[in-house]
């Protein structure tokens, strides 16, 4: 059986189609890239000063590394989370933090494995303080002057607990 067509309709149709998709498109943009860096209230964690460290103070030998859990928790969900995704887990817009130094982890000498570790982290909180720009256009924007020392250390603790062996 054939049902008569409405060239209107299916004109109208199509517009309302092609409507939605760019609306969804467009609301993908803005939620990637409209990131605003949040502040996060470390007074509770062991202040480090104006320098930055070459290593993560809050290790889970530390004794703060409960509280660095708990505030990078946190800061991770208010600054991280939109593009890198709930509990590190990306959606596929930014890189999956998961696996940030998975590379790292399959070496077998452990000095070479240590000094991957360590490159790493000054990869990550070079990334964090700077941001990442390319051909000008922002991939992720920089935080220095918003998020403090205690805070990158305290996400990047956060970070380590969800990495995937």
């Amino acid at each position: 059986m054939r049902f008569p067509t409405n060239p209107l309709a299916s004109r109208l149709g199509k517009a309302l189609l092609a409507l939605a998709i760019g609306i969804g498109v467009a609301a993908g943009v803005y939620a990637h890239g409209d990131m605003v860096p949040q502040a996060v209230d470390t007074k509770s964690l062991p202040q480090l000063g104006e320098k930055w460290l070459p290593e993560n103070p809050y290790t889970p030998e530390a004794p703060a590394h409960k509280e660095a859990l708990r505030i990078g928790s946190s800061a991770y969900n208010q600054n991280c989370a939109r593009c890198h995704g709930l509990e590190a887990i990306s959606g596929g817009i930014s890189p999956d933090l998961r696996l940030f130094d998975k590379d790292c982890s399959s070496m077998a000498d452990a000095g070479k494995k240590q000094a991957c570790y360590k490159e790493m982290e000054e990869y990550f909180v070079a990334t964090v303080r700077r941001g990442r720009v390319r051909d000008g256009r922002v991939y992720m924007p920089p935080f220095e002057g918003t998020l403090s020392q205690e805070a990158v250390w305290a996400i990047k603790s956060y970070i380590d607990t969800r990495r995937v062996p």
